[in-house]
């Protein structure tokens, strides 16, 4: 929806419309109204999910018969029915409204390490078959397979909600935009405007493999991001805030969104007595919480095994070799609950599990999907994720932390000497292989004499990330879990992840402020 209108006229007269749009792709297909009527998203069973996707265990035969026909090793058939609501309000108005749905089903067959894949959105029998065909190309051979026999794999749910998004309209979440909204503009009277959007989605996953696996999930993520403008003197500054999760609407309490505007409208005052410190080689301190994305980024991902597989990661020589001080514990874990990378199972149907990567100061492990589990001789960690039926699985985070250390937060403040202390990360770009990135510090403060002083903004970082987790010179001991809505890219792929971190000391890294 382009045009501006009023939050009452919204809800008045376009609440229903936009939900009947947002249906109608699920009555295209006669039996999914069945799946909906379940009295919680929870309680659905297999063959719940057959009925969702018009799906059976013999469909499923044959698909994999067909994807195995050419002789490969394995094969694995993703289906997937996503849905979608976005509502945008601006400066006490709702403008913009939409819905997206995708229904689909991705084949994928191995040949070693050589992946076949297709994907259709038509989920007849025959689009699927043609589908498998095309993926089954990957090998070249006419040996036969045993008919596999399907076994359900039991999972445990680590984001029970109450309430199925898609039971929820639209005139129920509309007021929690006009609450933020209006609590933005009482905050503070320098805020002149503010943006908030509010997404709710649900994916619903059926997975069988050729070994014989079925698993299915419901995932559901729930979002709201605040942004303000404030202005002083002419001087204008923006910040933003955010919370999402695999969650219902019951999360978005008043306690919530009061939380929301309030740490928007600070994040964004704050900077007008911000400065850019001098430029140089420094200690720096990472803040609990969400800087656990410089972690993310600067680290994780060279312990992704296909990098590690390749030999592009610095670290594909580091099994089993010391990293870092042995109070640094670093783990990747799809079972904290109700967390926005958390995972019932991963998209090859491996349960989901908690991977020590670094574990006292020592590589112990990488993220593995089939492929590199097979290539090194161990069992897949539940790190095969992917966008979306249209794409292959690959490792990937989850949620990467690092575990509580012997420090304390005022102990590590009071060590510096001269120093940065970073609240909130933006724009990282990281080269994978050498491990080097640049981050810019949207929030934090300049360290002076042990003491948080000047408020800092848009400070630019230089550093390489094996080198950093070689200079964590303290940890603290508490320990935070970022609670925004993060987005990880790779390889042309986006999924949820999340991170956390306790406060933690960096002994330098290199900073481009201003030079004295």
């Amino acid at each position: 929806m382009k045009a501006r209108i009023s939050r009452r006229d919204f809800i008045e007269k376009g609440s229903k419309g936009l939900i009947g749009v947002a249906m109608v792709p699920y009555f295209l297909k006669s039996n999914l109204p069945r799946a909906f009527a379940a009295t919680a998203a929870g309680d659905m069973g297999l063959r719940d999910y057959y009925a969702h996707f018009e799906a059976s265990d013999r469909i499923i035969r044959d698909v994999i018969d067909a994807a195995l026909s050419r002789g490969g090793d394995y094969c694995d058939v993703f289906f997937q029915h996503r849905i979608s609501n976005n509502i945008g309000l601006e400066d006490n108005a709702v403008n913009r409204a939409y819905s997206d749905v995708s229904l689909g089903v991705g084949i994928r067959v191995l040949k070693g390490e050589q992946t076949g894949y297709s994907f259709t959105e038509d989920i007849s029998p025959k689009a699927m078959k043609l589908a498998a065909e095309t993926a089954s190309n990957i090998a070249d051979s006419r040996k036969m397979t045993a008919p596999v026999k399907l076994k359900l794999q039991e999972a445990p749910n680590y984001y029970l909600i109450e309430t199925p998004w898609e039971k929820v309209p639209i005139d129920r979440k509309i007021p929690y935009l006009q609450k933020i909204n209006d609590k933005v503009f009482t905050l503070d009277k320098r805020v002149i405007k503010s943006r908030i959007f509010f997404v709710d989605q649900t994916s619903y996953i059926l997975i069988a493999t050729s070994e014989g696996k079925i698993s299915y999930d419901y995932q559901p993520m729930g979002t709201i991001y605040v942004s303000c403008i404030a202005e002083k003197n002419g001087q204008r500054e923006q910040n933003s805030f955010n919370l999402s999760g695999r969650r219902g609407i019951e999360f978005f309490t008043p306690e919530t969104t009061d939380r929301l505007a309030k740490e928007a409208v600070r994040r964004t005052v704050n900077l007008f007595t911000a400065v850019k410190p001098e430029a140089g080689e420094m200690e720096m301190v990472m803040a609990a919480g969400s800087s656990g994305i410089l972690l993310h980024e600067a680290i994780g991902h060279g312990m992704e095994a296909d990098f590690n597989r390749k030999k592009i990661s610095i670290y594909s020589d580091k099994l089993n070799k010391p990293i870092a001080e042995k109070f640094v514990t670093i783990v990747d874990d799809g079972t904290n609950p109700n967390i926005r990378g958390s995972i019932n199972i991963d998209d090859e149907a491996n349960k989901t599990e908690k991977t020590f990567l670094v574990e006292d100061g020592i590589l112990r492990s990488y993220m593995h999907d089939r492929i590199s589990a097979h290539h090194y001789g161990m069992d897949p960690t539940g790190n095969g994720r992917r966008q979306s039926f249209r794409y292959a699985p690959q490792p990937r985070m989850r949620n990467t932390y690092m575990l509580p250390g012997p420090h304390n937060r005022e102990e590590i403040i009071r060590s510096v000497k001269k120093g940065l202390y970073a609240e909130q990360f933006t724009n990282g770009q990281v080269f994978i292989g050498a491990g080097d990135f640049t981050f810019y510090v949207k929030s934090g403060y300049i360290i002076e004499n042990g003491k948080l002083t000047k408020p800092i903004k848009d400070v630019n970082i230089i550093g390489n990330g094996p080198e950093v987790l070689r200079n964590v010179v303290m940890v603290a001991d508490d320990f935070k879990m970022a609670e925004g809505g993060w987005t990880c890219g790779k390889n042309s792929q986006r999924v949820p992840a999340s991170m956390g971190l306790p406060t933690v000391k960096v002994s330098k890294i290199t900073v481009g402020g201003v030079n004295i």
